[in-house]
């Protein structure tokens, strides 16, 4: 029996085994011309095979590079665009820089935490007052999204302190802006948008079932 655990490695699996064995053949093509022809044949064949990779920029480009590396880079055609080498393969991207920033109050986030550093470096007495107090109001919103109950002006305003290491004074002239019921229930609602997904279905069901035979 013929297995593929004891063919040859497909390179890029997604051309299949014909493919890379019409490669292969071209690369022992003495005739350069013939050669040539071969891999313009086998370019055509891909295109043909995958028809949406026209839509993709420098598509051709792609192709003639992805016969180069079937060819396990031993294809040597006239080609219009550069020819790949291996350590090009071999190259890592960039490695991307993590935010490792030790948030004390998760729920609120960095965000939070960064405009207060602002609030703190602003000298207008009345800008740093405004400032604060927007960054209340933010945070009543995340509290009501997660519980009524934690909601209050005093908590808020004693976190912005304690995130603030008591670097700013908040006397009681300092207030929030009020939110309805209904926004309130609209921010609730929002946290939890599988639950109402769910209802919406069965309501739907239930439309269905009363309106007779759906087939």
């Amino acid at each position: 029996m013929d297995y593929n655990s004891t063919r040859e490695k497909l390179i890029m699996p997604e051309y299949g085994r014909n493919i890379q064995r019409m490669i292969r053949h071209a690369t022992q093509i003495a005739d350069r011309d013939e050669r040539n022809l071969c891999a313009r044949t086998i370019l055509k064949t891909m295109l043909i095979l995958f028809p949406d990779i026209k839509e993709e920029e420098n598509f051709e480009q792609k192709l003639w590079d992805h016969m180069a590396i079937m060819s396990d880079y031993k294809l040597d055609v006239d080609t219009p665009y550069p020819v790949p080498q291996p350590e090009d393969q071999q190259q890592h991207p960039a490695k991307l820089p993590y935010y490792n920033h030790d948030i004390r109050l998760k729920h609120y986030g960095h965000i939070v935490e960064d405009m207060i550093d602002k609030a703190k470096q602003t000298d207008d007495p009345e800008q740093r007052k405004a400032l604060i107090e927007s960054i209340a109001n933010f945070m009543k919103k995340s509290l009501l999204a997660l519980n009524k109950a934690f909601a209050t002006d005093e908590r808020r305003f004693s976190d912005i302190m304690k995130l603030a290491n008591n670097e700013i004074e908040i006397d009681d002239t300092y207030h929030t802006a009020d939110i309805t019921e209904a926004q309130m229930l609209n921010l609730q609602a929002s946290a939890k948008p599988g639950k109402k997904k769910k209802k919406k279905n069965k309501q739907k069901n239930t439309a269905a079932g009363t309106n007779g035979n759906i087939f």
